[in-house]
C-alpha cells in the first residue's frame, strides 16, 4: 500500500473540497428542510466531479497537453461566470421574496451539475500533480478525493441546513452572495496568485 499517495490525495482532496464544502452550506441555507437524500446526493454529485476533473486532467496530459495548457486560462472565468450565474439567480429570488415568507429554494438537476462543474473545475489542474502515478494510481487517487468531497460536501449541507433555520427570511440572499464570492475567490485566486 502507498501510504504517501493516501495521505496526498487525501490531503488535495480537502483542499479542493473547500470551494464544494461553501457551496454545499449555501444549499443546505437555502433549504433547511431539506431531506437526507437530496443532501447525499448534492454531496455526491460533487464528489463525482472531483472524481472525473483530476482523471480528465491526468489523461490530458498524455494526449493533449498543448491544448489543456491554453484551456487551463478559461478555468477561473468558467468558475466566476457559472457561480455568480447561479448565486445572481439565488439573489434575485432572496430580494424577491424579502417581503413574503421565505419559500425552500428548488435546487434542479441542471444547476448541481453546474454547481458541479464550477467548484470542480479547478481540479483539472490535479492532472498534472498526479501526472507521475500509473492509471492505476491516479484512479485510486481520484477515488479518495471524491471520497473527501463527499463527506466535506455532506458536512457543508448540514451545517447550511441548521443556520438556514436560523436565518429564516434571508437564506436564498446569504446563499447567493456565497457562491458570487467563492467565484470571485476563484477567479482572484487563479488569475493573480
Amino acid at each position: 500500500m502507498n501510504w504517501i499517495l493516501i495521505e496526498d490525495s487525501v490531503i488535495l482532496g480537502g483542499g479542493l473540497a473547500m470551494d464544494a464544502f461553501c457551496v454545499s452550506m449555501s444549499n443546505g441555507l437555502n433549504d433547511p428542510s431539506m431531506r437526507r437524500k437530496k443532501m447525499l446526493g448534492i454531496a455526491g454529485m460533487y464528489a463525482f466531479f472531483q472524481f472525473a476533473m483530476p482523471l480528465i486532467g491526468w489523461i490530458c496530459v498524455y494526449t493533449i497537453a498543448s491544448y489543456f495548457a491554453a484551456f487551463q486560462k478559461l478555468i477561473p472565468w468558467i468558475a466566476l461566470g457559472l457561480l455568480s450565474f447561479i448565486g445572481g439567480k439565488m439573489l434575485v429570488e432572496g430580494i424577491r421574496n424579502s417581503h413574503e415568507e421565505e419559500e425552500s429554494a428548488t435546487l434542479t438537476f441542471r444547476e448541481l451539475v453546474l454547481q458541479g462543474i464550477a467548484t470542480s473545475i479547478d481540479a483539472l489542474s490535479v492532472g498534472f500533480a498526479i501526472s507521475e502515478y500509473e492509471v492505476s494510481e491516479a484512479f485510486l487517487s481520484s477515488v479518495i478525493i471524491a471520497i473527501v468531497t463527499m463527506v466535506i460536501s455532506a458536512t457543508g449541507v448540514k451545517l447550511g441546513r441548521k443556520f438556514g433555520t436560523m436565518l429564516e427570511g434571508k437564506a436564498n440572499i446569504l446563499g447567493g452572495v456565497i457562491l458570487i464570492g467563492i467565484g470571485l475567490e476563484i477567479f482572484i485566486r487563479r488569475m493573480f496568485f
